[in-house]
C-alpha cells in the first residue's frame, strides 16, 4: 500500500513538473504572408532602444523588461483575437507569450524574431 501511494505521489509530481506551457509558433515567412492578407495583432516586446533600430511596420509595442509588461500589452490588445509576438531572436517573445497565454490570450511566437525578419 505504501509503495502504491508513493508511486502515485511520484507520478503526480512528475506530471506537474513536466507540464510546460506550449506556445504556438510561426515563421517569419508565414508572418509576412499573413500580414499581406489581413490585419493582425502583432506585438513587439523589445526595448525602446532595440525598436529604434527598426521594427515591423504594423507592430504594437510593450517592453518585456518593464515591470508592468502584461498591463501594457493588455491595454493594447483584444483578447478575443490571436496575438503574434516577436523580439530580437524569439527567446524573449517566447517568455512573453507564456505570460500572455496565462492571461487568456491565444499567442504565437515568431521564430527568429526581428533578426530573421530583417534577413528576409
Amino acid at each position: 500500500m505504501k509503495n502504491l501511494l508513493g508511486l502515485l505521489l511520484l507520478s503526480f509530481f512528475l506530471l506537474n513538473c513536466n507540464q510546460k506551457q506550449v506556445v504556438k509558433t510561426i515563421t517569419t515567412s508565414e508572418l509576412k504572408a499573413l500580414l499581406a492578407k489581413e490585419k493582425i495583432q502583432l506585438l513587439d516586446v523589445r526595448s525602446p532602444k532595440e525598436v529604434s533600430d527598426g521594427y515591423i511596420e504594423t507592430a504594437l509595442f510593450a517592453n518585456y523588461f518593464d515591470a508592468d509588461f502584461a498591463v501594457q500589452a493588455a491595454e493594447q490588445l483584444d483578447a478575443s483575437k490571436p496575438v503574434y509576438l516577436y523580439c530580437r531572436s524569439g527567446n524573449r517573445s517566447g517568455k512573453a507569450a507564456i505570460i500572455l497565454k496565462e492571461k487568456g490570450y491565444e499567442v504565437y511566437n515568431v521564430l527568429g524574431g526581428y533578426k530573421m525578419w530583417s534577413k528576409q
